[in-house]
């Protein structure tokens, strides 16, 4: 062996063991670790088969004291937009008054909807202006009618003799209404709670914390619908009071819990 051979692996044995190298390696090494450790974890705590989910439910029926009637005047065909705002605005002035007469503070009364647009009939296939329709909606709330049966009936009555010649519906809610929130966000819990300890011993596992909570609300609101021709009553005319029950609702939680398993 020559001695340039010798020295070149002298050098390159020197290169090896060098302290630099040596450190390089070692960072190598503990970077693979963390890396390998952190898919690891990542793939341990995110495992979907680690929590199991339970939905429980809760209802609680109520006694609805508020009513929202939604009525108005429509103008059909008007000769000009102005005679149609003109109609429209006396009308609703004098409904208004007659709404205010029956109970009704102006602070429940709320517009809902203000309508100009024209009006087109089809004659020989074409369409042709015909007028102006005019329209205009109210909301109007009556409170305590638990208290006071007759009021939703002498409102309508009122509005109708006044001229209201629409009434698109009645809708029914409760004015403690996150109280009863609470109540059936609680009942959905322990339900959610039962269901869970029965399930856990069904499969043999033991529960752990809660590691997630989703929850959903439903309260279908009663509705009374009544057909845009009024008749007699649109027109100031006879016809008894309406009889308008509220009856009971029924108001629903749903919870989704997660719980960590062992």
């Amino acid at each position: 062996m020559s001695e340039n051979t010798s020295l070149k692996k002298d050098g390159c044995c020197c290169e090896w063991r060098s302290p630099r190298i040596i450190l390089g390696l070692i960072a190598m090494i503990l970077l693979s670790a963390i890396v390998i450790a952190s898919i690891l974890r990542d793939r341990i705590v995110n495992q979907t088969q680690w929590q199991i989910s339970i939905t429980g439910q809760g209802k609680v029926e109520y006694l609805p004291d508020i009513a929202n009637i939604s009525m108005g005047v429509q103008v059909d065909k008007a000769e000009k937009a102005e005679d149609g705002l003109k109609q429209l605005d006396e009308k609703m002035k004098k409904i208004f008054e007659a709404v205010q007469k029956a109970g009704i503070p102006k602070e429940d009364i709320d517009t809902q909807n203000y309508v100009l647009a024209p009006h087109y009939d089809a004659v020989n296939n074409v369409l042709k202006l015909a007028g102006y329709d005019a329209n205009q909606i109210i909301v109007v709330k009556t409170r305590d009618i638990q208290k006071n049966s007759e009021a939703i009936a002498k409102v309508v009555s009122a509005a109708s003799a006044a001229g209201v010649n629409r009434i698109n519906g009645i809708s029914f809610e409760a004015s403690d209404l996150n109280e009863l929130k609470q109540e059936a966000r609680l009942k959905a819990i322990a339900d959610a709670r039962g269901k869970a300890g029965k399930t856990a011993r069904a499969l043999g596992i033991k529960l752990c914390k809660v590691v997630g909570m989703w929850e959903s609300f439903i309260s279908p609101e009663g509705q009374i619908y009544y057909s845009s021709d009024m008749g007699g009553l649109g027109k100031g005319g006879g016809g008894g009071e309406p009889i308008i029950p509220s009856g009971t609702n029924e108001l629903i939680v749903e919870v989704n819990v997660s719980y960590k398993i062992k």
